[in-house]
């Protein structure tokens, strides 16, 4: 294979330099090679970036919102569970839609606000992804990547186009995988998977070229390319693991077959592998608004780490009506959620991106429609925010019987983007209360 030689030494490279073989690219991360000398000490295109998480059942209030407001919150059981990034996070309560009070319907309103959802003559309206990218324009590969787990594509999603119309979420991550890095004809694409199959890795199909990339950078770029190199093949890793087990043949039955548990009940380690696969997309800058819709909704009976499987569907388990059985899987699952972010920003914190963290040019929303799924309440939704250069640490409570536009909180998040608006859907005005670092 043939691979073009790319000069690194006498003058910087595009933003958007790709390592190349035959059907497949590797978007390189931001190197001080990429910037000219005279402007790296005033970079004026900070990349930001925005990842969007939502949970369509919620979690269990009692054990969410913390006692106290500001800096002096006293964290509850969940929030105890991110206390090692305690300042790299905001909790905020007293937020929700106007008007969006649908049950579990109103999952595909999250990101848009639209009122009366699904009632007779409904339409959705543009989703905060959605408008963010067309007002950013095309910086990046991709404007924006739309994923789920476990999602009933066809109904449900975060992310709406200015008419009103669902954009299906990309739920496989090897899918992704090869959208992001396996390009060209069918035929080279099918060469190259092939090839894949065979080397097991894109960076040993690319090494040769990556070693002469290699050699002529700095020691912080060096470092840089290590450290998302290993990025990528850990993802790799974990994509292959995922298609061993789907290989393998199922035991033989011993007994009549029990209710049907499907692949969805890997729910957490799902969650897991879409978020390296968000976090792949910001390192190499494919794109910089990541969305990810956790349809619990429509998870069956799912397992839990180091427990037994739970005894129902999580959404049967979100109608607990006060069973104790119930409740103590939901809160199980509910700590996996916060273990899963907790790792989250910690990854997002260790890796480096012009002289920044990864984590304070990334905005990180987790939050549900679902105030209480017990008894289909959409107000007081839970709002965790962390990063993208906010100073954090502290609990904002605003009005529990009279809420604030979650909207508000997005006109925040879009100013931060870089995106100039006075309103986005129901928005009153930007949220009070958050500063930037």
């Amino acid at each position: 294979m043939n691979i073009p030689y790319m000069h690194t030494s006498s003058s910087s490279l595009s933003r958007r330099t790709f390592l190349r073989g035959l059907g497949v690219s590797l978007a390189l991360p931001a190197l001080d090679c990429m910037t000219p000398t005279f402007a790296r000490t005033a970079e004026t295109n900070v990349p930001r970036r925005m990842l969007a998480i939502v949970n369509n059942i919620g979690v269990l209030p009692k054990h969410f919102f913390p006692q106290g407001i500001g800096r002096n919150y006293e964290a509850s059981s969940l929030l105890s569970l991110l206390a090692a990034h305690r300042e790299e996070f905001t909790i905020i309560s007293g937020l929700s839609h106007p008007g969006v009070t649908s049950g579990h319907s109103t999952d595909n309103c999250f990101l848009t606000s639209a009122r009366g959802a699904f009632k007779a003559g409904f339409r959705n309206t543009i989703s905060l992804d959605q408008f963010a990218s067309e007002k950013l324009g095309q910086v990046t590969r991709f404007p924006s990547f739309n994923l789920g787990v476990n999602i009933e594509k066809a109904n449900r999603s975060l992310s709406w186009t200015r008419d009103g119309v669902l954009l299906p979420a990309e739920d496989s991550a090897p899918a992704l995988f090869q959208k992001m890095f396996v390009q060209g004809d069918a035929a080279a694409v099918k060469q190259q998977l092939h090839r894949l199959e065979e080397r097991g890795s894109i960076l040993d199909t690319l090494r040769d070229e990556a070693n002469r990339f290699n050699r002529n950078l700095g020691q912080a770029d060096k470092a840089r390319l290590d450290q998302y190199f290993t990025s990528v093949r850990e993802v790799e890793q974990r994509l292959a693991a995922a298609r061993e087990w789907e290989l393998r043949p199922l035991p033989k039955a011993t007994q009549a077959p029990p209710a049907a548990i499907q692949e969805g009940k890997y729910f957490f380690e799902k969650f897991e592998l879409m978020l390296d696969m968000a976090q792949l997309a910001f390192e190499s800058d494919s794109t910089r608004i990541v969305t990810l819709m956790l349809d619990a909704f429509w998870t069956p009976i799912f397992k839990l780490a180091g427990q037994p499987d739970t005894t129902e569907s999580y959404h049967g388990l979100s109608h607990h009506g006060q069973n104790e059985k119930k409740l103590h899987q939901l809160e199980a699952a509910d700590r996996q959620h916060m273990a899963v972010l907790n790792k989250l920003f910690g990854i997002l914190a260790s890796k480096r991106e012009g002289g920044e963290r990864l984590l304070d040019r990334t905005m990180v929303l987790y939050g549900s429609n679902m105030g209480e799924a017990n008894i289909h309440d959409n107000t007081n939704l839970p709002i965790i925010l962390a990063g993208g250069g906010f100073k954090h640490g502290q609990h904002l409570a605003f009005n529990r019987d009279h809420n604030t536009p979650l909207s508000n909180l997005f006109v925040t998040m879009l100013h931060r983007l870089g995106v100039q608006v006075d309103a986005f859907g129901s928005s009153t005005g930007s949220l009070t209360g958050l500063q930037q670092t």
